[in-house]
This record gives structure tokens, sequence and C-alpha cells, in this order.
């Protein structure tokens, strides 16, 4: 048996430039279709975290995702998603990716095998123990992220990670790690395919559950979004008549007074 880490094990296919087009998709979308069962299996550890971070965000704090690649870059798309889907401050989740900004878009040569730039990319923000840190990393090895959360475990910072293999040192690190163990991958070792995607689905789940417990939503409706354009100006339009059963048009005068669904909502008589 294999010594290396889940996430680096050969595929459990071959010849992969043998495969028909149709074989190649097939193959692929089957290896997908088992992502949401690894993340059931951690939705214990998945609780346990979000449990910390609802508290911690009610006592006026902050989470913090911290990745490298692909990790980080997923981080910084639940980050930026938050305000317009849930009407909070662009301050209340924030992603960080190895290498800065740059690295969104571009990869930054040896920038997550740095073991002091996490923490100080953490310090910009006057990181302290009101807040939660989040560490992403498939591997569970990268440096960047593992001494970021090493440090914030000292100053008594709530720390959590998302990983693909068990008992990894960012697993190790972390006060409450979630392991999604996705298997090996279609192409051998390429994280961003299944690993991402599990970590995609956590990062929904987690930013989902906490905003809705938070009292961001109300029913099943997204009443705090922001209105940046005219889709969801729309949406919101819909959802003031369908929950004062007025028509399109009084709906349309409440939110251009009030400029928010929810507010619309509470004001009317």
């Amino acid at each position: 048996m294999s010594d290396k880490k889940t996430t680096e094990q050969d595929s459990n296919y071959n010849h992969l430039e043998k495969m028909s087009l149709s074989e190649l998709l097939t193959n692929i979308n089957n290896e997908d279709k088992t992502v949401a069962f690894a993340v059931e299996k951690a939705i214990p550890q998945i609780k346990s975290l979000i449990k910390q971070i609802i508290e911690k965000l009610n006592k006026g704090g902050r989470l913090f995702y911290i990745g490298a690649g692909t990790s980080g870059r997923l981080g910084i798309l639940d980050a930026s998603e938050c305000p317009p889907t849930f009407g909070v401050s662009h301050e209340l989740v924030k992603g960080l990716i190895a290498g800065g900004d740059v690295a969104i878009r571009k990869a930054v040569e040896f920038a997550e095998d740095s073991t002091t730039q996490g923490w100080k990319d953490l310090l910009e923000y006057n990181i302290s123990s009101n807040d939660v840190v989040v560490g992403i990393a498939a591997s569970g090895t990268t440096p960047y992220v593992i001494s970021a959360i090493e440090m914030c475990n000292k100053y008594n910072i709530i720390t959590g990670c998302i990983t693909c293999n068990e008992n990894a040192p960012l697993c190790v690190a972390a006060k409450f790690p979630i392991e999604v163990v996705v298997g090996p991958e279609f192409v051998t070792g390429s994280s961003r395919m299944k690993a991402g995607t599990a970590q995609k689905m956590v990062l929904n789940i987690i930013s989902t559950a906490t905003m809705i417990t938070l009292g961001k939503v109300k029913g099943n409706k997204m009443v705090d979004m922001q209105l940046s354009n005219h889709k969801l100006v729309t949406r919101g339009i819909n959802m003031i008549c369908e929950e004062l059963s007025i028509s399109s048009s009084e709906a349309n005068i409440l939110l251009e007074k009030y400029g928010s669904v929810r507010k619309a909502i509470e004001n009317y008589k």
C-alpha cells in the first residue's frame, strides 16, 4: 500500500490520453459524484467549527479564510460573496491567499512555502482573539497556512481548517479540523478537482449556515442581499410581492423608498 497522502495517490484510472471524450467526461463525473458523500461524513466536524464561528461573529468578531493556490482562491470566492448575498460588511469575512492579490489570477512561485508570511498577512488586519481563522489546504501540508494557524493558537484565536487528508499537519495544528477525504484525483495529484469541489462545498455550508443563524435570511429568501443589478432588483421586488401580497408596482415603490427587501417588508403598513 502506498504511503502517499490520499491527495497524492495514483488515479483510479490510467491511460487517460487514450480515452474517448465521452469516457473522459463520464469518468470525471463518476469521480465527482463521490464528493458529496465525503462531505456528509464530515458534517459533525463542520458543525463544531460553525458553532465557534457563530459565537465569535455574534460578539463582533470576524471570519478569516487563509490558503494558497486553489484553496486560497476558493476562500476568497466564498468571502467575497457574503456581502452581496447576505448584506454584511466586507470586513466580516475575509479571504487571504499566499502571494497576495496577484496570486488570485497568477501562481506566485514558492509563496506557499513561507513559514512567516501567513501570520504577517493576518496581522495587517489586526487579527485578535475575537476572530476565527480557517486554514484551507487540500494536502494539509502547506507551510504558509500551517504556520499562520500555529501562531493563531499562541494568541488564543479560534482555528479551524479544511483538508482532504486525514491526520495531516494542518489538522493537527487546527483546533477544529474538517477532513473531507475524497480519494485520489482523476488526474493524479490535481487537487483542484475533487478536493477543490469538496472545499467549495464545505465553504458554502460554513458561510450559508452561519449567515442563516445570524438572521440574514427570512423564510428561504436573501432579504438582506445587495441590490447591485437589475436581476437582483427584480428578485427583490418579487420577494416583497410574495411576502406582502401586493402588486409589483407597489413593491417597486417600497424597494426604492427603503433600498432593502428586509426594510421594505418590515416597514410596510
